[in-house]
Parts: structure tokens; C-alpha cells; sequence
């Protein structure tokens, strides 16, 4: 039995369906990439005219990552360290070209250097921003991942100053340098609050920064003078085990107000939930997952678009939320059919999956190349225990009822990572294991986002025991409907923090997990970035006991610890020992 080991494990289904979309802001183009697929070997950058529907290839070859002017008729990328844009090809650096960027009006762009400078090209001139020795700027420090920030500078909505992270060994700091020479320094209390979540320009030329404490219990939502660096707070945010941003936010409603993500947990409600300067924007039954932007319409006012849950926490769907102060709070959903469905907004535009429109009207479909899914997955979706514990069970392809068959409890990335979801593509790895003699059973535990705030949050410091023993319970309870699952032979797999888990699964409840494969696994907490792990587990000098609770050893009967990618080793290993 073979199977296609491609080095992008998570994304190999998805090779030739468009993706990194961008809509300009005037809803004039979207841009997005497109990988090499089977049926189209060549990847390349493509632009869409919304206004005749016509496609454009701007570069051919392999483009990892783009930016875009606020219109997008500036594209900018980088390849081997050379700069290219998709009006003026091939420019010359100074410096071997990282990130590059155009300014919005699409006359300046910017890029970093691999020693950590900041340079600036107007024309034929190459200017040097920001750079020293022992610093790095407009680089994403090390924190910034765990907050899902991937940028560290950011052009001023007039493209006359750049916003910038300034990284060294001592907490970042961030700065506004003006491209006519000089800086002032942004002023927030950074040694209590250290960590910088996410950063976005209003539409009054004021930036928007949410800071976090290092115990990630208490935030701030402020906003930067351009002229001074001086910070005026908006709003504050709190929770007992950590404050969790929500992407999109803060930003600034066409009305002026500060929208904020938030949680609301009162009257009976256990929401994740916008605010807009302290009022309930969203209804309290959908959880927020993202806000896309801010669409206009032509009655009623515009409308904020949101990814997002509202039941079932398997499915992702985009909604419209107005932003009418007058008439209460309403949603409704642009998306029918069940999955998990994802928007890009841009001016009057709106991009749902890949299909653009534009008001009401469909421009078109964005061409994917991928080639159809080897399987057609049809995973028994239901919630279990007490808990309501979203749960997944797979069956290998013409399984015959009455025939038991070993498990195989698949756990993925681990707690903080769904993997029941509507997706064909997530299950194929599962469906090839099933095939290969297993039921293969996913539940999603506690710890896991999509279903409530609470539910989510309830690992906090505890994380091993609740989700071990959700996973058990779960098992048990899916025998009632699903008698061939034979518990006598369990194997438990997964990677990274589902590696952890796996392993903590055959160590501590070997009367339950015969076996286990541990991909990649995190073994010490306290060796893991220190955002990540007091995210969880709260501060290492004030919780030592809860670390080395939640240590496991690199070794163990029955686990088979394995760098991701050898699935042959791993169905060899696991079949012996589930025999």
C-alpha cells in the first residue's frame, strides 16, 4: 500500500487550488498564489481583473510569499534574494531582498536584509532605514509566533513612515521612522506589557496595537499618535487563564468605533464575541474565529465579515454582521453547505472560498489545478459524553459489519488544533490508516477551540489530565454506537503537542494504550518558548510542580518516537504491536 510522501504534509491535498488571497482595497483586483499541481506543474503570482473577469499570470515560477499597494497594481516578491515587482520586473538591491513590500500607493518598497536592516527603494534610490549591529528590525520576534504574527513592520496608510518591531536580546521595542530621516519611539509600559499581539492601521492614520502581560491574563487595545509615539488605551482585556487574540482585531469601524475581540461569559452565555468601544456587536451563539474585513453595502450600512461557528463546531462559515448601532444584534449566514469555508474582503468585493462577488453578483470562480482526492472520507461525526466532545470515526473503505478491528486514536497536532472538521482533505491521511486495517477515532478535548471559551480554557494548568482523560471517555462511550471498535487494541498517534500527548497517553494509561507514535513530540515543557507554554501552564518559577507534571520521557514500551514522514515504519510498528 502506497501512499504519496510529499515534503508538506498538512497541505499535499491542496497542491494547485489558489490560495494567499488578496482583494485591493478599492475591489479593483485580487491576487493570490497558486502552487504547481499535477495537471499545471508551473506555479506562479496571478492577478484577477474583477471588472472583465480576466486572469493574469504576473510571475511564473516558484513565489513563496507577495505583497501588495492598497489597489494591488504593485506587487512585490522576492526570489533568492532578488527583488522583483510586477510593474517594474527585476529591480537591483543594495542587499540581498527579504519581505518586500510596496507602500499603499505603490511608490516606495520596502524590504529587509538577512543582517537585520530596513531599506527603503523610491526610483533608483536604495535608502538604509533602520539597521545596527545587535539589533534587528522589522523582524517578528521570537514571541510573535505564539500570537500567530508572522510581520514586524508595516507600512503608514500615506506610505510616509513605516511602523517597526526593533528586536534584541532584552524585549522588543517598536518605533515609527519616517522616510525622510528620524524615528520616535512608540510608549507603552513594555516591562508589564511585554508581548506585542497584533498591529493594525486605522483609518484616521493612527495605529492600533494589542500588548499582553507575560502571564497573558491582562491586555491593552491602544492606540499611536503618528507624530509623538504617545499610546491612549481603548480598551482593556482580561481573563483568569489567558487572554486569546482573535485575528482581525483591533480595528476601526467605518464609524469610528474600536472593534475588539472578546468573551462573554455571563447570563448563561459562553461565547467568543466582538465588541465595538464596549458594546455586544455579534450574538452571543457565534463563536468567532476571524474577522475578513469590513464590506460596504448599499442600504442597512456596511457589514462586518466574520469566519466563524454557530452549532456545529465541525463547520466553519462566513457571516455578515452589521455595524448599525440601531436595531440590536444580527447575523446572518452567506455560506449553505456544510465545510469549512473561509472569505477575503476588499473594497466591494468579497471573496468566499474561491468564488468572487461583487454586491450580489457572481465575477468568478479562481482556477484550481489540484488534482481530485484519492479518497472520499465519510467520518461519523458526533458529540460525545457528558461534554459534548466533538468526535470523528472512520471505517476503512467496505468494512463489513461485526468485524472488529484495532484503533487507531489519531490526535493530529494535539489539543489547540480541531481535527473533527468538515474537510475531505484533513481526513485523507485517516482514511488511508483505516484502510490499512484500523477504525480511526479523532476527538476533539477540551483545550480545543470552536465550541466555548470555557471549554477551551479549562486545561489551564491541567492540560494532560483533561484532555487523557476526555480522550478515554470518549472511547468508551463510542463502543454504545460503535461496537467493532476493539479497545483491547488501541494505538494512539500524533505530532508535536498530539506527539506530548501521545506519549503521556501509552505512559501513564498503558492499560488503555497498547501502543503509540510520537511524531516530532514535545518532551519538556520549560524547553519550549516561553509564550507558549505559560499560555497553558502559567509561569514555570511560580508552577515547578505543574512542569514536571507534564513532562514525559523520551522513551517508553509500546512508543515509537519518529520524525514525521515514515508512515511505513510507523504502520509496521503499529500493526505488530496491536496484533
Amino acid at each position: 500500500m502506497e501512499y504519496p510522501e510529499l515534503a508538506d504534509r498538512t497541505g499535499r491535498f491542496r497542491f494547485g487550488t489558489p490560495h494567499a488571497l488578496t482583494v485591493g482595497d478599492d475591489g479593483a483586483r485580487v491576487a493570490f498564489l497558486r502552487s504547481a499541481g499535477p495537471r499545471d506543474p508551473e506555479p506562479g503570482l496571478w492577478s484577477l481583473d474583477v471588472a472583465t473577469a480576466a486572469l493574469t499570470l504576473v510571475a511564473a515560477g516558484p513565489v513563496h510569499s507577495y505583497a501588495g499597494s492598497a489597489k494591488l497594481d504593485v506587487l512585490a516578491w522576492a526570489h533568492e534574494g532578488r527583488l522583483f515587482t510586477s510593474t517594474a520586473g527585476r529591480i537591483d538591491t543594495a542587499a540581498t531582498a527579504l519581505d518586500p513590500r510596496p507602500d499603499p500607493a505603490g511608490r516606495h518598497i520596502g524590504y529587509l536584509t538577512p543582517d537585520g536592516c530596513l531599506r527603503v527603494i523610491t526610483g533608483s534610490d536604495d535608502q538604509l532605514i533602520a539597521g545596527e549591529p545587535d539589533a534587528s528590525w522589522g523582524v517578528a520576534e521570537p514571541a510573535a509566533a505564539e500570537f500567530g504574527r508572522d510581520r514586524g513592520w508595516w507600512w503608514s496608510p500615506d506610505g510616509t513612515q513605516i511602523l517597526a518591531v526593533r528586536s534584541t536580546d532584552t524585549a522588543p521595542s517598536l518605533h515609527l521612522l519616517d522616510l525622510f530621516g528620524g524615528w520616535v519611539d512608540v510608549h507603552w509600559d513594555r516591562e508589564t506589557y511585554p508581548y506585542l499581539t497584533d498591529m493594525h492601521w486605522s483609518g484616521t492614520g493612527h495605529a492600533l496595537i494589542t500588548v499582553l502581560r507575560r502571564t497573558q491574563q491582562h491586555g491593552l487595545v491602544l492606540s499611536i499618535d503618528p507624530r509623538t509615539g504617545e499610546t491612549q488605551v481603548h480598551a482593556e482585556l482580561a481573563d483568569a487563564r489567558w487572554v486569546e487574540p482573535l485575528p482581525g482585531t483591533p480595528r476601526q469601524l467605518p464609524d469610528g468605533r474600536i472593534m475588539v475581540g472578546g468573551e462573554l461569559a455571563h447570563d448563561g452565555f459562553d461565547a467568543r464575541c466582538l465588541f465595538a468601544d464596549g458594546s455586544l456587536i455579534t450574538p452571543p451563539g457565534l463563536y468567532i474565529r476571524r474577522v475578513a474585513g469590513v464590506l460596504p453595502r448599499p442600504t442597512g450600512g456596511p457589514e462586518i465579515i466574520i469566519e466563524g461557528t454557530e452549532g456545529e463546531p465541525a463547520e466553519q462559515h462566513v457571516f455578515a454582521v452589521r455595524t448599525a448601532q440601531a436595531g440590536g444584534v444580527s447575523s446572518r449566514r452567506l455560506t449553505a453547505e456544510p465545510g469549512w469555508h473561509t472569505a477575503t474582503v476588499g473594497g466591494d468585493v468579497l471573496v468566499v472560498d474561491l468564488t468572487v462577488l461583487r454586491g450580489s453578483a457572481e465575477v468568478r470562480e479562481l482556477p484550481s489545478v489540484a488534482e481530485p482526492l484519492p479518497y472520499a472520507p465519510r467520518p461519523v461525526l458526533e458529540r460525545v459524553t457528558d461534554r459534548r466532545l466533538p468526535s470523528g470515526v472512520l471505517y476503512p473503505t467496505g468494512h463489513v459489519t461485526g468485524t472488529r478491528l484495532p484503533v487507531l486514536l489519531e490526535l493530529g497536532e494535539g489539543p489547540g488544533h480541531q481535527q473533527v472538521v468538515v474537510d475531505p482533505a484533513r481526513w485523507q491521511e485517516r482514511q488511508w490508516w483505516a484502510d490499512a486495517g484500523f477504525i480511526v477515532v479523532s476527538v476533539d478535548s477540551r483545550g480545543t477551540p470552536g465550541v466555548a471559551p470555557s471549554f477551551e480554557k479549562v486545561i489551564y494548568r491541567r492540560l494532560a489530565d483533561v484532555a487523557l482523560i476526555d480522550h478515554i471517555d470518549a472511547l468508551r462511550f463510542l463502543t454504545g454506537k460503535h461496537p467493532d471498535l476493539d479497545l483491547r487494541r488501541v494505538a494512539v498517534r500524533g505530532t508535536r503537542l498530539g506527539g506530548w500527548l501521545a506519549a503521556v497517553a501509552v505512559q501513564r494509561r498503558h492499560d488503555i494504550f497498547r501502543c503509540g507514535v510520537a511524531l516530532d513530540p514535545i518532551t519538556d515543557w520549560a524547553a519550549l518558548p516561553t509564550a507558549y507554554a505559560e499560555r497553558y501552564l502559567g509561569s514555570q518559577a511560580d508552577n515547578s510542580d505543574v512542569y514536571h507534571h507534564h513532562r514525559v520521557e523520551p522513551a517508553a514500551a509500546g512508543l515509537l518516537i519518529s520524525p514525521a514522514g515514515g508512515l511505513s515504519e510507523e504502520l509496521a510498528f503499529v500493526t505488530r504491536e496491536c496484533a
